[in-house]
């Protein structure tokens, strides 16, 4: 069983394992993803941004990511964010387990299903975040030093400039934890195709206005990324069947032309 790691800033490669980067060719454009060898010959490592960081949240070709995974056979995904903090219950260097978003971009391409010859389909995302793969990334975060917070709602915003001091105030009023650029269509993208998908929030700065200064604040986050990398190398090492309905997410009303 193919499993996927999706990092975003801060996350380009997994330290000491030998990743052979690998291009897929997607209907929506090529792929560089990085592929592990001998034991870890079923993990894929997804860098969001490119291997250099080089691709805006806004830019990012997110259709031919999550495709990428999917024609490589990935069934589930663990992705990371890198995110700022909404709440005092959230404060730099937090980390949670999110199960919900709101967003707030436009103009992204969110769906693989355009009609026509796309087909229509009206997604569940209810629980946007598969329950199962969650509960096990809390079950075994202990063991590698790391309190997660066990939900979170994450806002996505449409980047790439941060926001501003009101519309940080007004992602907490409406529920939002933490606030970042690349979950949507990320999330939706995932369920469509029926990946498990589940994801770690790391905090790095608090949102504008909420301190004196938009300073990021770096102290730490490299042991905590490495902890975490390390979290869900072993869930790739000790997967165990999923009971959710990740798989079944997708509410046909008429199916693409290719089947």
């Amino acid at each position: 069983m193919k499993q996927a790691i999706i990092g975003g800033t801060g996350f380009y490669g997994i330290p000491n394992l030998k990743l052979t980067p690998k291009h897929t060719r997607t209907r929506f454009g090529t792929v560089e993803l990085l592929c592990g060898e001998d034991e870890w010959s079923e993990l894929v490592f997804l860098p969001r941004h490119g291997p250099k960081h080089e691709v805006p949240p806004h830019r990012i070709n997110y259709r031919a990511n999550m495709l990428a995974l999917k024609q490589l056979g990935v069934e589930r995904a663990l992705a990371i964010f890198t995110v700022g903090s909404l709440h005092e219950d959230v404060p730099p260097h937090s980390l949670v387990a999110l199960d919900q978003f709101i967003d707030f971009t436009h103009g992204r391409e969110s769906t693989y299903f355009d009609g026509g010859e796309s087909g229509l389909v009206h997604t569940m995302v209810t629980d946007p975040f598969c329950p199962a793969l969650r509960e096990h990334i809390l079950e075994k975060a202990p063991e590698f030093s790391l309190q997660i917070l066990p939900a979170g709602t994450y806002v996505c915003v449409e980047g790439p400039r941060f926001e501003t001091a009101a519309e940080i105030r007004m992602f907490a009023q409406l529920g939002g934890h933490v606030v970042g650029m690349t979950g949507i269509p990320e999330i939706p993208l995932a369920r469509e195709l029926g990946i498990h998908y589940a994801a770690v929030a790391i905090s790095v700065n608090w949102g504008a206005g909420l301190k004196d200064s938009l300073e990021i604040d770096t102290e730490g986050i490299q042991q905590i990324r490495s902890w975490l990398l390390s979290l869900f190398m072993e869930l790739y090492r000790s997967p165990r069947p999923l009971q959710c309905s990740c798989e079944n997410g997708a509410y046909i009303i008429h199916p693409p032309s290719d089947g």
